[in-house]
C-alpha cells in the first residue's frame, strides 16, 4: 500500500456520458486497472456498476445478458443471476432451494457505488467504502447547468498514453495553436501565455491567464480538468475534461464542451459529425506526439526526474510544473497500479499508425450517436447500389419510345446515387474507422 496522502481509489469518477450506454445489454469498462461491467434493469432509472466478475468461476459479467423476466444481470457460463445490489437471485443448479440464503455473503456479485449526474455516469472505485462515497460531492462542472443558460455536447475516446500524460496535455493551452494547427488553432497566433497559479492544495489546483481571453483553469483530483473561458460580457465558453487512469499506459478522455450563447447552432450540428471532423481530429493529433513524448520520458526518468528530463523555462508551462509537483507531493509520482496486481510496465511505441489511430475501438464503439451514423452509412451504401442495379435493370426493359423520356432521368438519378454512394464509401465512412494525421501536411 502506497503512504501517499491522496487515494486514488476512494474517489468518483465518470465512466460515460449516459446517452452512449446501451440499457439492453451489458458494457464492459475498465479503469484504474479494475474490470467493471455496467448494466441496467429494465424496471430501473439507473445503471448499476459491479466489478466484471461471477462469484462462480469469475467468468466476465459484460458477456452475461440482462434477464427480461426477472430484470436481473445474468452470468452466460453457468446462468447465475444478480439483482441491483448484487445479491445472487439464481443458481440453476443449486440443489438445495436454501443454499442462497445460507451462503448469501459468498455468492455476492461486488457492486461499487455510481451515481448519474450532469449526463455522466459515475463510480466510487472502492466497494469497502459506500459511506465514504455517499459523503463524498461529485466533481460536477458548474459550467454543467442548463437553468445558468448554458447547453453542452460531450466526448469519450480512449487513448493510447497514461493519465499523468493526459493531465499534462490539458493543463497546457499553450500546445493548441501548434499540435491542433488549421483545425482548432493557428500556428501564427502562437505567443507568450503567462499563467498564474491561484492555489494550490491536494484536492485543487486553481490557474488563470489572460491571454488570449481571460480563463480560469481548474484541476480537482484525480480527473477533472476544466477551463472557463471569457470572451467579454456574459459570454461564456468551457472545456470540461475527466481524465482517467485505465491501466499503465492507458487513459481516457470524457469532455463536456459547454457554452452559453449560439444554442440553435448547438442543435443543428449533429453530434457524430462534430466528433469525426473535430473532436476525434484534434485528439488524433495529440496522440502521435503524446504516446512517444511518453515513451521517451519514461527512459530518461530511469536515470532521472521530470525536472531535469524536461525543460521548462516559461510561464506557459506553470501549471504542468504544479501538476508534476502536486503528483510527487502527494502520490510519490505514481497510480497504485500494485494495489490491483498490475507492474508499471514502461510504454511500448506503437509503430502500427492504424493501431495508434484506431477511432473505431477508442471512440466509435463507444459513442452512440457515432454508432448508429456509421450503421445509418452503411445502410445507405446498401440501398442506393440496390438502387443503381435494378434503375438499370428497369431502364432496359423501358420501350424505346419512353426510354428517353423516362429512362434517362432514372439513371442520371441513379448515377448520382451511386456517386453519393462512392462519397460515403471512401471520404465519410472511414472518419469513424481511421485517419491518419501528420503535422508536416497541416
Amino acid at each position: 500500500m502506497m503512504n501517499s496522502q491522496f487515494n486514488f481509489f476512494q474517489q468518483w469518477y465518470p465512466l460515460s456520458p449516459i446517452e452512449d450506454l446501451d440499457p439492453t445489454r451489458p458494457t464492459p469498462v475498465t479503469i484504474l486497472g479494475l474490470q467493471l461491467v455496467i448494466w441496467k434493469s429494465p424496471s430501473s432509472d439507473t445503471f448499476r456498476v459491479f466489478l466484471d466478475q461471477c462469484p462462480h468461476r469469475l467468468a466476465p459479467l459484460s458477456e452475461g445478458i440482462i434477464d427480461q423476466d426477472t430484470g436481473n444481470l445474468m452470468c452466460s457460463y453457468h446462468g447465475w443471476q444478480f439483482d441491483e445490489q448484487g445479491v445472487c437471485k439464481r443458481i440453476p443448479q443449486a440443489e438445495n432451494p436454501d443454499l442462497l440464503t445460507k451462503n448469501q455473503s459468498n455468492l455476492c456479485a461486488v457492486p461499487l457505488p455510481s451515481r448519474q449526474e450532469n449526463d455522466l455516469l459515475w463510480v466510487w472505485t472502492d466497494s469497502q467504502s459506500f459511506a465514504q462515497a455517499e459523503k463524498t460531492p461529485l466533481p460536477l462542472s458548474p459550467q454543467i447547468d442548463a437553468s445558468k443558460g448554458f447547453i453542452w455536447s460531450s466526448k469519450v475516446r480512449d487513448l493510447e498514453y497514461d493519465w499523468q500524460t493526459l493531465i499534462e496535455n490539458v493543463a497546457d493551452p499553450s500546445h493548441v495553436n501548434f499540435a491542433h494547427h488549421g483545425i482548432q488553432g493557428d500556428r501564427k497566433r502562437g505567443k507568450p501565455i503567462p499563467i498564474k497559479i491561484a492555489q494550490s492544495t491536494v484536492n485543487l489546483i486553481e490557474a488563470k491567464t489572460d491571454v488570449p481571453f481571460k480563463t480560469v483553469i481548474t484541476f480537482e483530483p484525480p480527473c477533472r480538468l476544466e477551463y472557463e473561458m471569457y470572451f467579454g460580457g456574459d459570454k461564456q465558453v468551457g472545456l470540461i475534461t475527466y481524465c482517467i487512469p485505465v491501466t499503465p499506459g492507458k487513459s481516457r478522455i470524457i469532455a463536456q464542451f459547454s457554452r452559453n450563447f449560439a444554442q440553435k447552432l448547438h442543435y443543428l450540428t449533429p453530434r457524430w459529425w462534430d466528433h469525426i471532423q473535430n473532436r476525434n481530429s484534434i485528439l488524433d493529433g495529440d496522440m502521435v506526439l503524446l504516446h512517444q513524448q511518453e515513451y521517451f520520458l519514461q527512459q530518461r526518468q530511469k536515470t532521472e526526474s521530470w525536472k531535469t528530463a524536461y525543460q521548462l523555462p516559461t510561464s506557459a508551462d506553470r501549471l504542468v510544473i504544479e501538476f508534476r509537483q502536486w503528483f510527487d507531493r502527494y502520490c510519490e509520482g505514481k497510480i497504485p497500479w500494485q494495489e490491483v496486481g498490475l507492474n508499471s510496465q514502461k510504454t511500448q511505441i506503437i509503430s502500427d499508425r492504424k493501431k495508434l489511430l484506431d477511432r473505431y475501438h477508442q471512440h466509435t464503439k463507444h459513442c452512440s450517436s457515432c454508432r448508429n451514423a456509421l450503421k445509418n452509412i452503411q445502410r445507405l451504401q446498401v440501398i442506393l447500389a440496390i438502387y443503381f442495379i435494378i434503375s438499370v435493370s428497369g431502364v432496359a426493359l423501358i420501350p424505346d419510345s419512353l426510354r428517353l423520356k423516362l429512362g434517362l432521368p432514372l439513371i442520371i438519378v441513379a448515377l448520382l446515387g451511386l456517386g453519393l454512394a462512392a462519397w460515403l464509401r471512401f471520404w465519410l465512412q472511414p472518419r469513424f474507422y481511421f485517419i491518419d494525421y501528420i503535422h508536416a501536411d497541416k
